[in-house]
């Protein structure tokens, strides 16, 4: 016991020595040793504190985990951006999924059209009743614009009409132009002055006349074929090829309707009233519109169903031969006959809203057909007439609009209009029998339109010609099945086909053409 206490007392007398610096000089390397640990434990403790700071400030992954990721990203085809920071490269990835896109916007309809109507607060009373034919106060927005307020509209007026607005004073602009009149200057602003009321979500200005019947349904049809994003200008020339020279082949005629797409307004209205004024000798609103589309550098986009209809007469041929276009606007009205005989101008325009309803991309679509066993010719003009000529005539022919009608310069003859015509045929037996539309519906179980067309009595002249007499025939029957998507295909022409004939009936069917079929000369 003794002997151990000895041994520890010495050695604790070593260990105060060393500490003190008093160690023996036969113990030389001991001194050194403790040095180098203290140097080796100081340089750990700042290596460690610094590789902690670094961590936290940026994660370095292993470089095999950094292949791994690259190798992800190239494969699911995400997005790499690479960022640099304290001279080490760092590679990020955004790992998780793009955002969905946002939802198409809504496709054109009603409630994206304003419309603007020129009125004459002089024919107000008598021309508001074309406008409560075809505008739905529900559906659509639009004013009526005159040039002083008239008599305050009863009850049902004030249901089925726009809102009538005054426009503004024109005074300040020049008007020199000796044979028209200076209201032009205050319907020509009617598009500016409409937008200045500041409405929301408009896409389209459509301009018209009092006196102008829209198939609103057809309008929306064309201008959904169109960007209303884009600067547009949509309408269709007169049917005189002199007007068009007198005026522009250029411009939209305003009574046959026209649409400006928003962006196009909201230049107009910025440029508008300065562009009037350099145009005092100007005609009318129409010329004015498009001088101002000149500067704007906006061409005319033409629409074929817009009509002005700068004609005379009787439309019956114009309609019963209309284009391959769907039908937009009818006009001059007040000026042409009733398009339906023995009756008014307006109840005549009620009765085609029955088809239009119906069928309104279909609406005075013209079918050619054959009657092969009886060899008659048979044209349908759906949800407005019927024709049926003995012989065999061709489709070239047909298609060509009879002139029932005359040309606004009286003197003009047939080579006046901008389309082909033909003569009424004064051969006894190749005048055509006429059957109008009288009454349509939906069939209960096939839910095709049935429209019927009764023959319009006239006297006919003897014919000589040995063959079966239409004039038997005192009702036809045209069955069609609802085509809203007519106008989405390629323009063409429906075929008709020949049924049946009941007593004094003829049965006919409308429909999209068989592959292969053709309508041909027999």
């Amino acid at each position: 016991m003794k002997l151990n206490h000895h041994k520890d007392s010495s050695e604790k007398l070593i260990w105060e020595r060393t500490l003190s610096g008093s160690v023996s000089p036969t113990r030389p390397g001991s001194k050194l040793m403790v040095l180098l640990l203290l140097l080796v434990s100081a340089t750990y403790v700042v290596y460690t504190l610094k590789l902690i700071s670094n961590s936290r400030a940026c994660h370095v992954e292993p470089f095999s985990a950094v292949v791994r990721r690259l190798n992800d990203m190239v494969n699911s085809s995400q997005p790499l951006i690479i960022f640099q920071s304290n001279q080490t490269a760092v590679i990020e990835s955004y790992t998780s999924s793009p955002p969905p896109p946002p939802p198409p916007p809504p496709q054109t309809n009603l409630s994206h059209v304003v419309f603007g109507i020129a009125a004459s607060a002089r024919l107000w009373k008598q021309r508001k009743e074309y406008i409560k034919i075809w505008y739905k106060p529900n559906q659509m927005r639009g004013y009526v614009w005159l040039e002083r307020p008239v008599k305050k509209l009863d009850e049902d007026d004030e249901i089925s009409l726009p809102p009538v607005k005054i426009s503004g004073d024109t005074s300040k602009f020049p008007y020199k132009n000796k044979q028209g009149h200076r209201s032009a200057i205050r319907i020509s602003r009617i598009v500016t002055e409409t937008l200045k009321l500041g409405l929301q979500d408009v896409r389209w200005f459509v301009m018209g006349d009092d006196d102008t019947v829209f198939v609103a349904e057809n309008l929306i049809r064309v201008l959904r074929k169109y960007d209303h994003n884009q600067m547009y200008y949509i309408g269709s020339l007169s049917e005189s090829h002199l007007q068009n020279i007198y005026f522009s082949y250029g411009m939209a005629y305003g009574g046959g309707g026209f649409a400006i797409s928003y962006p196009l307004a909201v230049a107009l209205s910025k440029m508008q009233d300065r562009c009037i004024k350099r145009y005092p000798a100007l005609y009318g609103s129409d010329d004015r519109m498009q001088a101002c589309m000149a500067e704007l550098g906006v061409p005319l986009t033409k629409e074929l169903g817009f009509h002005q209809y700068d004609v005379y007469g009787n439309l019956f041929g114009l309609l019963a031969a209309h284009p391959v276009a769907p039908l937009v606007t009818l006009h001059h009205l007040d000026v042409v006959e009733p398009i339906f005989p023995n009756m008014t101008r307006v109840d005549a325009l009620k009765r085609l809203q029955a088809p239009a309803k119906l069928d309104s991309a279909g609406l005075m679509q013209q079918s050619i057909c054959y009657d092969k066993r009886r060899k008659w010719t048979v044209s349908v003009s759906w949800g407005f007439a019927v024709q049926i000529f003995r012989g065999v005539f061709s489709a070239r022919e047909i298609e060509m609009p009879p002139r029932t009608f005359l040309n606004w310069y009286r003197r003009a003859d047939y080579t006046a209009y901008t389309f082909n015509t033909r003569p009424v045929s004064r051969h006894p037996c190749q005048k055509p029998f006429v059957y109008y539309v009288t009454t349509a519906g939906v069939h209960p179980t096939t839910n095709m339109t049935v429209s019927r067309y009764e023959s319009h009595r006239v006297a006919q002249p003897g014919c000589k010609w040995k063959m079966a007499n239409p004039g038997d025939i005192r009702t036809v029957v045209v069955y069609k099945k609802p085509d809203p998507h007519l106008w989405d295909r390629s323009p063409r022409r429906n075929c008709c086909r020949v049924k049946a004939k009941k007593n004094n009936t003829l049965e006919i069917s409308v429909a999209v053409c068989r592959m292969g079929e053709v309508v041909e000369v027999m």
